[in-house]
């Protein structure tokens, strides 16, 4: 790997932010040139995975960069080609439904359709409590979207959370690898 630039952009699903954070931190160690992103509610919601500035502090020494919050700020990343790959981890099926449909109405959601129209690749890591009810047939129209891939992801409690999916995080770095190469990863994981 020869110092790509990765966006990394993070949602509201506040229990994987942890992962999130340990997976950017690799990244960084493997060499990526990674450029922050931040929803809004991420960005400033404190609640009992943890502080809002905490893990601002926290990813902001990792990438040595500010973090993108707002659209404004977002819109760039298209016409200055910033980046080599986006990955969005953890994508929350609100994010996945907004990128399906096409509404851009967050910083994430601006990053995704500025970095797209390069024809770049955008790497999804979902998780979300409904992938295998509401949000599965955004995740299918995803799956058929040119440049759009997926970290490997699957049930994360079949039995209490039944239609819930999380993205192995762990395969973050290999996904984007794989994504920068015109391949998709197996997206299924199962157990």
């Amino acid at each position: 790997m020869t110092n790509n630039r990765a966006g990394f952009a993070l949602c509201g699903s506040f229990c994987t932010l942890a992962k999130a954070v340990a997976e950017m931190e690799h990244l960084k160690e493997e060499g990526w040139d990674l450029y922050p992103i931040m929803s809004p509610i991420v960005y400033g919601t404190d609640t009992r995975f943890g502080k809002a500035a905490d893990f601002r502090d926290r990813i902001q020494n990792i990438c040595g960069r500010e973090i993108i919050h707002e659209i404004k700020d977002a819109e760039p990343i298209g016409p200055k080609k910033l980046l080599d790959i986006l990955v969005i981890a953890p994508c929350t099926g609100n994010t996945m439904g907004k990128l399906a449909c096409g509404i851009t109405d967050t910083s994430v959601t601006m990053a995704a359709k500025a970095h797209l129209r390069n024809g770049r690749p955008l790497v999804i890591a979902p998780a979300t409590n409904d992938a295998l009810s509401g949000s599965a047939k955004n995740i299918g129209a995803l799956s058929n979207t040119k440049n759009v891939y997926f970290v490997p992801f699957g049930q994360d409690d079949a039995e209490k959370k039944p239609t819930s999916m999380i993205a192995d995080f762990t395969q973050i770095g290999p996904a984007m690898l794989a994504a920068l190469e015109g391949r998709q990863l197996q997206p299924m994981l199962f157990s």
